[in-house]
């Protein structure tokens, strides 16, 4: 019998978006890079709309991996401004800026989405869990160049005790009432972005 999941809400919950860079997004195999971008993009709204603090980092954004994906400029100006610039270090975790970003949040729920899946996000989502947070990797925000290396990293979180969710499952357990006027502008989120139209 596994440990109870704990219930993730807007008022105990932080989110990391990590390296959503538009050279390291090109590297996306797995899904369609359109999916991911539009996922990251809700997370964020996502996040404005309920007061969710944001903790944004990217790698090297002078080089190949390039800057943050510009989007996120509109939708979180001052996370985006704060974000943490990481020099180089592959673990996100392991820079002392952005564990600090993350501490000063005060939140221990951590929803995480990271491009991509197989180096950017396992390695600090796992150290958080090890250190005690509780959290919760949105796949379908997040990304890898293979198949292979994907199914691996998403094995590793979970056997670590990383949650594994979707952007619209995410949605509803932050929303808990859709009648809320919080719920009805996620609602248009999801069926205004996230849903394709039927044909």
């Amino acid at each position: 019998m596994g440990a109870v999941s704990p219930v993730f809400t807007a008022n105990d919950s932080a989110l990391l978006l990590i390296d959503h860079q538009v050279g390291t997004m090109q590297l996306i195999r797995n899904l369609p890079l359109e999916l991911v971008r539009r996922n990251t993009l809700a997370l964020a709204k996502t996040a404005k709309i309920l007061n969710i603090p944001v903790v944004l980092t990217s790698s090297q954004e002078t080089r190949v991996q390039g800057p943050l994906m510009p989007e996120l400029a509109a939708v979180l100006p001052d996370a985006f401004a704060s974000r943490i610039q990481r020099a180089g270090i592959v673990n996100a975790w392991n820079d002392d800026q952005f564990r600090h970003a993350v501490e000063a949040t005060g939140r221990r729920n951590l929803i995480m989405a990271g491009v991509t899946t197989d180096v950017c996000l396992v390695f600090p989502a796992i150290r958080a869990v090890r250190e005690g947070y509780a959290v919760q990797a949105v796949m379908d925000a997040s990304g890898s160049p293979f198949e292979l290396s994907e199914q691996f990293a998403q094995n590793r979180m979970e056997n670590e005790g990383v949650i594994l969710t979707a952007t619209n499952t995410l949605l509803a357990e932050l929303a808990q009432d859709w009648s809320r006027p919080e719920g009805g502008a996620l609602l248009q989120i999801l069926f205004g972005e996230l849903l394709p139209p039927i044909q």
